[in-house]
């Protein structure tokens, strides 16, 4: 029988603290990376525990860091360097949702092995980190939560990753909302069953 929500939340801390999942014991020569699957409309819910969970870290004395990696924060501070924010307005307005879309594609390189999101956690993520990536239904349909995943486990390894996502994952295939296909991928575990 499935956990309820609440006590899918109140188990992730002893989950990411534990030492067979910070020692990546029990997934034999796998990726390590989660799912935190959650209904859509509980995502002011999963932000506080975010907060809070981020409030309770104490890297000195739990032995590991958690870092945030809020997808839309990422791309828009990627777009502001870059001076493209007016663009992108300016591109939606004159050519349409499809132009704009392509266009932040191709800034972000996110079908390359240079893919600016990816680079900038692989920058950004120091040893014994567990890494959260939120904003993922922020950012839809500019960006897919399969797409992030696959493009970050072929480059990077060194630590836990966890994708708090707003919709159905099985174990198999993504469903952002619960209603939107969002791809397969099934390199995945679930964080909390």
């Amino acid at each position: 029988m499935a956990m309820e929500f609440k006590d899918r939340l109140d188990a992730i801390w002893n989950r990411i603290s534990s030492r067979e999942f910070l020692e990546n014991k029990g997934v034999a020569n796998e990726v390590r990376y989660y799912v935190f699957d959650y209904e859509a409309c509980d995502e002011l819910i999963m932000r506080q525990k975010i907060k809070d969970l981020l409030a309770r870290n104490n890297p000195e004395t739990d032995g590991f860091q958690i870092v945030e990696y809020d997808i839309y924060k990422l791309i828009l501070s990627i777009l502001e360097e870059r001076g493209y924010v007016d663009k992108c307005i300016r591109f939606e307005k004159e050519k349409g949702r499809e132009y704009l879309y392509n266009a932040i594609s191709k800034l972000l390189r996110l079908t390359t092995d240079n893919n600016l999101i990816v680079n900038r956690i692989m920058e950004n993520t120091p040893e014994n980190s567990v890494v959260f990536l939120t904003g993922i239904g922020k950012v839809y349909p500019f960006v897919r939560a399969h797409n992030v995943l696959n493009n970050l486990h072929q480059v990077f390894d060194k630590v836990p990753v966890i994708m708090f996502y707003p919709g159905n994952w099985n174990g198999q295939s993504l469903s952002l909302f619960g209603t939107i296909s969002d791809g397969n991928y099934y390199r995945a575990f679930p964080l909390i069953q």
